[in-house]
């Protein structure tokens, strides 16, 4: 059994129980983004390398390693979070497939080779903050939620810079980023493929997308069909139902 700290608390990630994740309601707690990430990116299943950056307490790569036998990387800036997706890695029996970094996606230096991963998965800080008066009260959420120390472009750069020609780069982001995102994506030759706008229920806004490129491709946007996340009567849709539950 893995050791707890503060106020850190065991949640199963998944319905049937079988993976269980520390989380902490003031450092770091995975949401929908993360599941449905890990959901929509198109994996090796038998071989491979997965990398997935900004981490965070591990939400992906442990649900990534139900559905593939590559290895994967982690990498998380944050040294109390990646002490917790450390610690979920250890307690699930999962440190031979799973290895988590800590470090600056922008400065990895000789950690990780370029050019060498199948797919690379990324759920990024969403907003620009550029006043102080705009950000999170908790240290932990300012750096996990605002371009503090990762922007848009830094994360497209990390992706590029690790994915082999060819690869996948993943993300999960906010609509009023699209137009940055496709900007971003192709200027660091990576070449959108798939999107797909997530509606929290029929009739509302968008509220997140996930988009998927191609490193080298040739342009071919496919935009898939809209997934919306609740009934009127605020239970899952079925589409939802079925991802979030695995």
């Amino acid at each position: 059994m893995v050791q707890l700290y503060d106020d850190e608390r065991l949640d199963y990630l998944v319905a049937d129980e079988s993976l269980q994740i520390i989380q902490s309601p003031t450092a770091f707690s995975f949401s929908l983004d993360a599941v449905l990430l890990a959901n929509f990116a198109s994996i090796p299943i038998s071989r491979g390398s997965i990398l997935d950056l900004c981490s965070g307490n591990g939400a992906i790569p442990l649900l990534l390693s139900r559905h593939t036998r590559a290895s994967i990387i982690g990498v998380e800036i944050q040294d109390r979070i990646i002490s917790m997706a450390k610690r979920s890695i250890e307690l699930n029996d999962l440190t031979e497939k799973i290895t988590m970094i800590h470090g600056d996606i922008r400065n990895l230096k000789d950690q990780l080779q370029h050019s060498s991963f199948d797919t690379v998965t990324c759920n990024p800080p969403y907003f620009k903050t550029p006043h102080r008066t705009e950000y999170n009260q908790n240290e932990y959420l300012t750096i996990a939620r605002h371009e503090l120390y990762c922007t848009l472009e830094d994360a497209v750069k990390a992706c590029k810079l690790y994915v082999k020609p060819g690869g996948k780069v993943a993300m999960v982001h906010r609509p009023g980023r699209l137009v940055d995102i496709i900007m971003t994506f192709r200027e660091h030759k990576i070449e959108p493929k798939r999107l797909r706008l997530v509606y929290p229920k029929k009739g509302r806004e968008a509220n997140m997308l996930l988009i998927e490129g191609i490193r080298d491709g040739k342009a071919d946007l496919h935009i898939l069909p809209p997934l919306i996340i609740y009934k009127d009567d605020g239970t899952y849709t079925d589409e939802a139902k079925e991802i979030i539950y695995d």
